[in-house]
């Protein structure tokens, strides 16, 4: 069974597809991504308006590209499934009416999914099926904590950031440090250069009243952005690398020890790290060694599955259709605050 995926919950236009056998395994054919990240590098984040339009301009050749790199047509597609929430609303509603013109025009099932599950689901395009698991996923919009037993759900949210999700602290001090837009990949390399005990920033949410599994990063970048004022008031040049990889490791301890913790609490064998920021270098080097140490498995897909992307919607519509689910309507909304509770809309 073939079915299409499409993402288009931030800046990225993403149309994937997958191939669903019957015994659940599922095979990625084709995986396109046209990014607008360029046109919101001048504003030093994503612009909501200019995110929709550029979805408006890529969708159509971005879906072709998909079917001709899968060598499939429209009448081989047996379902479509896109990102219902959450997200930018307006670059929510462009995926959703794409996606229910493609699903009318093919006579074909619709399946609105949750963001986040889906990038729970895109693992299984690299390591197969996926037991149930402890999901951490760290991105530009969250850093949450999920028990998942099962794709089609119900997923358990443990806990989630109170304010900076870890990717909008990224770019927050990336600005901070004069680096570009976006921050996450650029931190990333300047820190491998840079001393991670030089500068003792604050781990947020972690004395023993703390929710242990919610995530605050505004603090600390707080704490970067007066360390930096302290600096340049001094007339020190500021250390860049070694700012950016004290800060760096603030974040990924945080994160590396929370999802351990919940692990353990939760007698779960496997983690599974996902979201764009699972990219960063040190948080999967960290991840793995906390891991290894607990006795607990990680799951950690390649770096191009761990953006946004139409592959990890088109997995999870490849499972929720051969589990049976029934199919979204044709009024399916765009919600921008979907719960992660929700997987199928």
């Amino acid at each position: 069974m073939i079915v299409l995926g499409i993402e288009t919950s931030c800046d990225e236009t993403g149309v994937g597809v997958v191939r669903a056998d019957p015994d659940g395994s599922v095979t990625l054919l084709a995986n396109e991504v046209a990014s607008s990240v360029e046109e919101h590098a001048r504003f030093g984040g994503v612009v909501p308006e200019v995110a929709s339009r550029a979805h408006l301009q890529a969708m159509v050749p971005a879906v072709h590209r998909a079917l001709a790199t899968a060598g499939v047509t429209g009448r081989d597609v047996e379902a479509v499934a896109v990102t219902a929430g959450p997200g930018l609303t307006g670059a929510l509603l462009v995926g959703v009416a794409a996606a229910k013109a493609y699903a009318a025009a093919w006579d074909v099932p619709l399946y609105g999914v949750n963001h986040l599950a889906a990038h729970v689901a895109v693992d299984t395009l690299q390591h197969g099926p996926l037991p149930p698991c402890l999901a951490l996923l760290v991105s530009g919009g969250h850093s949450s904590l999920l028990d998942v037993p099962d794709l089609a759900g119900p997923v358990t949210p443990l806990g989630a950031t109170i304010d900076d999700a870890a990717g909008e602290a990224f770019d927050k001090v990336a600005r901070l440090l004069g680096l570009p837009f976006p921050g996450g990949p650029h931190i990333d390399r300047v820190a491998r250069d840079g001393d991670r005990g030089a500068v003792a920033f604050p781990r947020g949410l972690t004395g023993p009243r703390d929710a242990p599994f919610d995530f605050s990063f505004s603090g600390l970048k707080t704490a970067v952005a007066r360390h930096v004022e302290a600096l340049e008031r001094a007339g020190t040049p500021v250390p860049v690398a070694d700012v950016a990889a004290s800060f760096q490791e603030a974040v990924v301890d945080v994160l590396t020890a929370k999802a351990v913790r919940a692990a353990r609490e939760r007698g779960m064998d496997t983690v599974l790290l996902g979201g764009g920021v699972a990219a960063n270098s040190r948080l999967r080097e960290l991840a793995q060694e906390r891991c290894a140490a607990a006795g607990i498995a990680l799951r950690v897909p390649r770096p191009g599955l761990c953006t946004d992307n139409g592959a990890m919607v088109a997995a999870l519509g490849a499972h929720l259709l051969v589990a049976g689910a029934q199919p979204s309507s044709l009024q399916l909304p765009a919600d921008s605050s979907l719960p992660v509770t929700e997987v199928l809309v």
